[in-house]
């Protein structure tokens, strides 16, 4: 029944990655179940036969899911299926999306699904760089056009030495963790996060990767020719006629470069002068003489496209009219918002990032509950992209792909720069609003989410700034020129999208497309210095405006005071039911959170006032101190008894305050001289070794009287 292939590709570690195909999904257009030891992935691939009418464009859809029964989960929640992408599986769609979308022909326009499944997961394989290599090798398998294969893997330094496809356990001691997509010959897409380090570092990080991926290529390469799967589908998705496309090209080229040489800054006012140009030459033709506008209109594109190219190449412009290495204009403003616990509005000519900090508690945590990762998240940014920032007419739909791909790398780069946990008691929430856009929003979140925490107070231990960078190239010659913070035309138009974000000691996140082919690491390595030379001028810009973090939280911010008691407290301090916590916390107005952390019990105190805080604290280490022989406590009467009184000294530890050590005098009743619920002072005399009893004394407080003399009671005494 089955045709079973199989393909081993050897790592030259030990490890061994296995393509299969043959035996699932075979009526896919393309179908291969990946190994790697208990981790297996199945990756299926099919295309319409026909492209859709007027499309003029790659449809294309990446879909990576991960079944709960990979790991030996049921989901949560009421329905207990798998419902809408996490966020995480949304990320690796893009990760696969972006390494396979530049290698589909320009003119294939048929409807193209590429979908992933996790279907067997090992807790210590990550499966995000495998995800790309089977979609690559259910493709090349298949008879769908595809100018690969290509292949993703992660490359991490772990102490000093680099790894490919490290497991997760490794990658916590990984100051370097990037996820590189590439061909046999180019480097199509990289992203990822790192700690401070060197320009020169990261491009070693990135030869270590493609030497990997050529071995993957190799191997699916082969797999292909084993099955004798090399030949394509013939397809026409293309209406061409070179006559219409030669006369708009005369007739619109050098009006079309005079607009790019207008060297406007005004987004609005270019794209209407640009429309302009092909909004006359269709003018021209008569009512009644057919004219193929879509077609039109496709070859004034690649007309916009070279004008804007040829001016940068040939004169050294760019459409705003900034020299390449130059940064458009800056303004920073910080506490915009003066209600929210930090604020900043970034301005970078026509992208402009409002970003707001706010501070909770650890029941404010995200909580994590994928496949294979559960727990909670302290520190989390999220990132919205309105259609007016760009002068859309349109309605908002939910949060896009694009948001939580770019929130995902603002967070990034700024959370290795956070406090430590024990310098930082608080979940931290950054929401950057992207008012206006004309170019790399992601990283002017970046650069207010610095501003704002620094705004907050919240101890940053460096600032972070970034900047996006773009290239073109000439296909006729060897001109090349690279750019500092494009505009969203020279992304478009432009052959890169390099975004590097970092403190002035070293990069702390990257993300890159590359869209030809040849890139050499020379010109990475240009474009690397280029960015920090930008990235530094930025942070100085930022600088001027807030150097340090303030040295205290806003007035109307919340408080958290930390507290580390013994273990065997935590269920005195909680008390049966939650009684004793829930107390504290209806009187004092506080929110309590106690964890079993280590060995001994974290507790943190979270209130809207300093006095609620102090209360709430003095409650708590009166719980869970320790009774301590010789010391003086102010106790309350608990009950009266015959033979004394039970005084309790701390919140549920009673001592007996016995008759005799009420006071010096004799008396024959407790009430003579208390009655429950008064307050009185008493020492702590002696501790029962055996049954913990509490022996306290009031007495030894008090003044001794003077001693009788020759068994006498002196004068003064006897009036008494």
């Amino acid at each position: 029944m089955f045709n079973i292939k199989e393909k081993n590709i050897d790592l030259g570690d030990g490890r061994i990655i296995t393509l299969e195909t043959g035996r699932l999904a075979r009526q896919a257009d393309g179908s291969v179940l990946l190994k790697f030891g208990k981790t297996m992935l199945l990756a299926t691939v099919v295309a319409a036969k026909e492209a859709k009418e007027d499309t003029d464009f790659m449809p294309l859809s990446v879909e990576y899911r991960e079944k709960y029964a990979s790991s030996g989960r049921i989901p949560g929640g009421f329905l207990k299926r798998e419902a809408r992408p996490s966020d995480y599986e949304i990320l690796i769609s893009r990760l696969v999306d972006r390494a396979l979308r530049p290698l589909f022909p320009d003119d294939f326009h048929a409807e193209t699904f590429v979908t992933v499944n996790l279907v067997s997961a090992d807790l210590d394989i990550i499966p995000d760089a495998l995800a790309g290599l089977a979609a690559s090798a259910a493709l090349t398998v298949s008879d769908i056009p595809f100018n690969g294969p290509m292949a993703e893997v992660r490359v991490a330094r772990i102490n000093g030495q680099f790894v490919v496809n490290p497991t997760a356990s490794q990658l916590k001691d990984s100051d370097i963790d990037l996820m590189v997509g590439a061909t046999y010959e180019n480097i199509l897409m990289v992203e990822g996060e790192m700690r401070e380090v060197s320009e020169s570092d990261m491009l070693e990080a990135l030869r270590v990767a493609h030497s990997a991926i050529k071995i993957l290529c190799r191997a699916q390469v082969e797999f292909a020719e084993e099955l004798g799967a090399t030949t394509k589908r013939e397809y026409c998705h293309e209406v061409n006629d070179p006559e219409l496309r030669k006369r708009v090209w005369d007739e619109t080229y050098d009006k079309c470069y005079q607009v790019a040489r207008s060297l406007t800054a005004d987004k609005h006012r270019r794209e209407e002068a640009f429309e302009s140009v092909i909004a006359e030459f269709l003018a021209q033709f008569p009512e009644e003489e057919e004219i193929n506008e879509t077609l039109v209109r496709k070859y004034y594109h690649e007309v916009h496209k070279e004008a804007a190219r040829r001016l940068v190449l040939d004169e050294n412009l760019r459409l705003d009219g900034r020299k390449p290495d130059e940064i458009r204009p800056i303004e920073c403003e910080i506490d915009p918002l003066p209600a929210t616990h930090g604020s900043a509005l970034f301005t970078r000519g026509e992208t402009q990032s409002l970003t707001t900090v706010t501070l909770g508690t650890k029941l404010d945590e995200k909580i994590i509950d994928d496949v294979l990762n559960q727990g909670t998240e302290k520190f989390t940014l999220h990132y919205n992209f309105p259609p007016f920032s760009t002068g859309e007419a349109r309605p908002i739909r939910g949060i896009s792909r694009r948001e939580i791909g770019h929130g995902n790398l603002a967070h990034r780069a700024l959370k290795n720069m956070m406090p430590p946990e024990e310098e930082n008691p608080y979940a931290v929430r950054i929401v950057s609003d992207i008012l206006e856009s004309n170019g790399s929003s992601s990283m002017a979140t970046v650069c207010a989410g610095t501003l704002a925490l620094m705004d907050s107070g919240i101890r940053l231990r460096k600032p972070v700034s970034g900047i996006a960078m773009g290239l073109i190239t000439d296909k006729d010659s060897d001109k090349i020129a690279i750019l500092s913070d494009i505009l969203g035309d020279e992304d478009h138009l432009g052959d890169m999208d390099f975004k590097v974000a970092g403190t002035r000691d070293g990069i702390t996140a990257t993300q890159m497309d590359i869209k030809v082919e040849g890139l050499s690491f020379e010109i990475l390595a240009k474009a690397l210095d280029q960015a920090k030379k930008g990235r530094l001028h930025i942070l100085d810009i930022m600088n001027r405006t807030i150097s340090e973090p303030r040295p205290e939280l806003k007035p109307h911010a919340p408080r958290i005071e930390m507290l580390t008691i013994p273990k065997e407290m935590i269920g005195a301090l909680i008390g049966p039911g939650g009684k004793v916590i829930q107390e504290i916390q209806r009187e004092t107005g506080t929110t309590i959170i106690v964890e079993e952390i280590n060995g001994h019990g974290d507790v943190n105190i979270f209130g809207e006032n300093k006095d609620a805080i102090v209360a709430a604290l003095e409650w708590v280490r009166k719980i869970v101190a320790v009774p301590e022989v010789g010391q003086v406590y102010r106790g309350k009467v608990k009950t009266i008894v015959q033979f004394g009184a039970f005084v309790e000294i701390l919140p549920n530890k009673d001592g007996l305050l016995h008759i005799s050590e009420i006071d010096w005098k004799k008396i024959k009743t407790v009430d003579e001289v208390l009655k429950e619920g008064d307050e009185v002072e008493v020492k702590l005399i002696d501790i029962d070794p055996k049954t913990g009893k509490l022996k306290l004394s009031r007495k030894v407080l008090l003044p001794r009287p003077p001693k009788e003399e020759g068994g006498h009671k002196r004068p003064e005494d006897k009036r008494h």
